[in-house]
C-alpha cells in the first residue's frame, strides 16, 4: 500500500482531511454540515491519509479530560475501504495519543463499523444511541 498516513500539520493536509470528512459524512451519509463542522477542529490533532497526494482518509483526536482522548471523524473514502487505510489511521492516532500521555481512548462509533473497532481491541460501553441521525455506540480502549 502506497498510502501515507500522518499527522495533518500543514494547512494543505488539514484541508485534505476536511475534504475527506465532507465527502464521507456530509455528502455520502447526509450529516448536516453544521454538525460535522462542530467548531472543535482547532482543539484537535488531525490525521490524513493520502495516496499520491490524493486524500483518501482522515481522523481527529481531542483530549477531552486529562489522559483521555476522544477519537472522532474517522473516515475513508468509499472506493478505498477495505484496504487497511482505517487500520493505519487508527494505529497512527493511537501512537500519537500515547506520545501525548493519553492512556485511554473513547469514541462514538457508528454501529455498522463496531466490528472494525472491536478488532482493534475497543470495547463497547453503551447501548445504541442516535447521533446526527445515525446509530452509534460508545467504545473505549486502554492504551
Amino acid at each position: 500500500m502506497s498510502v501515507d498516513v500522518r499527522v495533518a500539520e500543514s494547512a494543505a493536509d488539514r484541508e485534505n482531511a476536511l475534504a475527506v470528512r465532507r465527502e464521507v459524512f456530509i455528502e455520502e451519509q447526509g450529516v448536516p454540515e453544521d454538525v460535522e463542522m462542530d467548531g472543535e477542529d482547532d482543539d484537535a490533532v488531525h490525521f490524513v491519509a493520502t495516496d499520491d497526494d490524493e486524500p483518501v482518509g482522515a481522523a481527529r483526536l481531542r483530549e477531552v479530560e486529562p489522559g483521555v482522548g476522544k477519537v472522532e471523524r474517522v473516515a475513508v473514502v468509499a472506493d478505498r475501504r477495505g484496504e487497511g487505510i482505517g487500520r493505519e489511521l487508527m494505529a497512527t492516532l493511537e501512537s500519537t495519543a500515547a506520545d501525548q500521555g493519553i492512556d485511554r481512548l473513547v469514541m462514538h462509533a457508528q454501529t455498522h463499523v463496531k466490528a472494525f473497532y472491536r478488532n482493534l481491541d475497543y470495547e463497547t460501553t453503551s447501548d445504541v444511541f442516535e447521533e446526527a441521525g445515525i446509530d452509534h455506540v460508545e467504545m473505549e480502549k486502554v492504551l
